[in-house]
């Protein structure tokens, strides 16, 4: 009797000592945050474009190509991890289209509706700048980005107020 007495509290112990490890692993109720799941391919390409975009932006001045290549990884891939980056240099490019800078017109720069093209005017493109900046400043408070951006945003206005979705 004895040796069975010493059994069960044996058992008992080691069942209270594994207890806390099973608690403390299930607290889990569901996967990943879905905002920060990225898939490799998608991210790669982003990747690429922005390099490319980069490239027109810092180098040749073409803020139309720029502009074209950041709203492409806007459309494609909202989830992108450098999308600060893409939204300041987005809204860098439509502001200084706007005021004339850079080697490309400002009229090379469209947008498609219905199958038409439709040519932004100068104040278009600043509301399109002042858009791409206020979403950074808002979204991404936290970014190294959003300094440089509220610089930009002082000269247009400010930052447009942030929107809620339903």
């Amino acid at each position: 009797m004895n040796k069975k007495a010493w059994i069960v509290s044996l058992l008992f112990c080691l069942t209270l000592i594994a207890a806390p490890a099973v608690y403390a692993q299930g607290g889990v109720k569901a996967g990943p945050d879905p905002s920060t799941l990225r898939d490799p391919e998608l991210e790669k390409d982003s990747l690429h474009n922005l390099e490319v975009a980069r490239n027109y932006f810092k180098l040749k001045k073409a803020y139309v190509a720029a502009l074209a290549r950041l709203e492409e990884i806007i459309a494609g891939n909202p989830n992108f991890s450098r999308i600060e980056e893409v939204y300041l240099m987005a809204g860098q490019s439509s502001l200084w289209l706007a005021a004339g800078k850079g080697k490309q017109k400002s009229d090379q720069y469209y947008t498609m509706e219905g199958g038409v093209k439709h040519t932004l005017t100068a104040e278009q493109l600043k509301d399109l700048g002042r858009q791409y900046l206020s979403k950074l400043v808002n979204d991404y408070p936290t970014s190294p980005f959003s300094k440089e951006a509220e610089e930009e945003l002082k000269a247009v206005g400010g930052p447009l107020p942030k929107t809620t979705n339903p």
